[in-house]
């Protein structure tokens, strides 16, 4: 293999074989490709892309760069949901343990948030004592037990994809449907899936700003997965506001405990409902009713204290992490809210320190915003648009002109 050809052949927009694409990836694996040939590689693909066949072999190579989930052969159908990401967006905390009810099994890997994008291991961790490094011999216990894990990737779950990702992180290379639909789809099909729906948003929060490019990604990866032997469904939703009223990490939390015991925000539980509905056995309605009669909760319950969480905090959650500075923003017009820009207040919760610029920076659990307004909403001069949740009333003042510049009124 002559590395330097297959990048300039791809380069020039000729496209790759599947044993040219294998032997990079295993080389690039194993250390025998160096991180500035990957990197070339990558931004001729970000430029002149990838077929359907060659995303394919891309996704299949970094998926076999690694183990895979082995389950036994009496299973019950193994399910999951991916989303692209969004602001306030808890579903899978929601998602998850609803779908355990239904006698499938939901083995969830997750990653974390970077950017303005929240992720679903660092609310997990939000819950005193919820560890998210489970083996995949524990978390194989685990869904014999309970029917739902949620864990994120171990060192033996797609290692190309690992150092793919922070490759394309520092060379401009992330916005490239491809190398997503790579890196998204390896992790997801090592779960060895029977069934997948994705969450495919687009809007100014969303990496996928037209619902053209989030149609574009959301058919590539179905392609993907089907050609796998995977039964892929995708939504598109829009992320033009943040999802239910909260944005950051234990906020969400909270607001994800109220969905499961039945007073969840009603655009939250009709996203959850949608997903649930395209993976599960069971009618909307039933889905729905274990929303609100408590048995989603107890499941819930079950994941805390089955991966270490301290479920005793659950019912007093609101207590956990409060933040120094809690302010409420009030309108200071009457008029009905035509916008609230999901970019802006992203941008605002990652200022205040709920997300992370990269990947090894902490982030503060306590700080973001409850209480969002929604579009359309009717407000009176001296209403609630939202509570600002800060370290310091310096920050607190700059979260709150960020929050006021993202919203619009009619």
């Amino acid at each position: 293999m002559h590395v330097p050809s297959l990048i300039e052949k791809k380069r020039e927009g000729g496209e790759l074989a599947d044993g040219e694409i294998r032997s990079l990836i295993a080389a690039f694996t194993d250390g025998d490709l160096p991180d500035y040939q990957m990197s070339a590689l990558a931004m001729a693909i970000f430029f002149r892309g990838m077929n359907a066949d060659e995303t394919a072999s891309l996704t299949r190579a970094m998926l076999e760069s690694g183990e895979v989930f082995s389950w036994p052969d009496d299973h019950p159908p193994i399910v999951d949901k991916h989303s692209t990401g969004g602001i306030g967006d808890k579903v899978s905390l929601v998602l998850a343990p609803l779908l355990a009810c239904d006698e499938v099994w939901v083995p969830m890997i997750s990653g974390r948030g970077l950017g303005i994008t929240g992720g679903t291991l660092d609310k997990l961790e939000a819950i005193p004592g919820f560890n998210v490094n489970v083996s995949q011999a524990d978390a194989l216990a685990q869904l014999e037990k309970i029917g739902v894990v949620m864990m994120g990737q171990t060192a033996d779950i797609c290692p190309a994809d690992k150092k793919l990702y922070a490759l394309r992180d520092v060379t401009g290379t992330v916005p490239s449907i491809p190398l997503i639909v790579a890196s998204i789809m390896s992790k997801k099909l090592a779960e060895s899936l029977d069934r997948l729906v994705l969450d495919v948003k687009h809007g100014s929060g969303a990496f996928m700003k037209s619902e053209d490019d989030a149609r574009l990604l959301a058919d590539a990866m179905r392609v993907v997965g089907e050609s796998m032997g995977v039964r892929v469904t995708t939504l598109l939703n829009s992320m033009d506001e943040p999802l239910g009223h909260s944005v950051g990490n234990a906020l969400e939390v909270r607001e994800a405990i109220d969905t499961l015991q039945g007073r969840g925000p009603g655009d939250l539980v009709a996203i959850t409902l949608d997903l649930a509905t395209e993976v599960a056995e069971a009618s909307r309605e039933q889905l729905a009713s274990w929303l609100d009669d408590g048995t989603a909760w107890e499941k819930f319950v079950d994941l805390v204290e089955a991966q270490g969480g301290g479920a005793t905090c659950l019912d007093r959650y609101a207590e956990i992490h409060p933040a120094p500075v809690v302010r409420r923003i009030e309108s200071d017009r009457a008029g009905t809210l035509a916008r609230v820009d999901a970019a802006s207040v992203g941008h605002a919760s990652l200022e205040l320190g709920a997300g992370r610029a990269r990947a090894e920076d902490a982030v503060d659990f306590s700080v973001g915003f409850s209480e969002i307004a929604k579009c359309g909403q009717a407000l009176s001069r001296g209403d609630t648009l939202a509570v600002v949740h800060a370290r310091s009333g310096s920050d607190a003042d700059e979260a709150e002109r960020r929050f006021r510049a993202s919203l619009t009124f009619e």
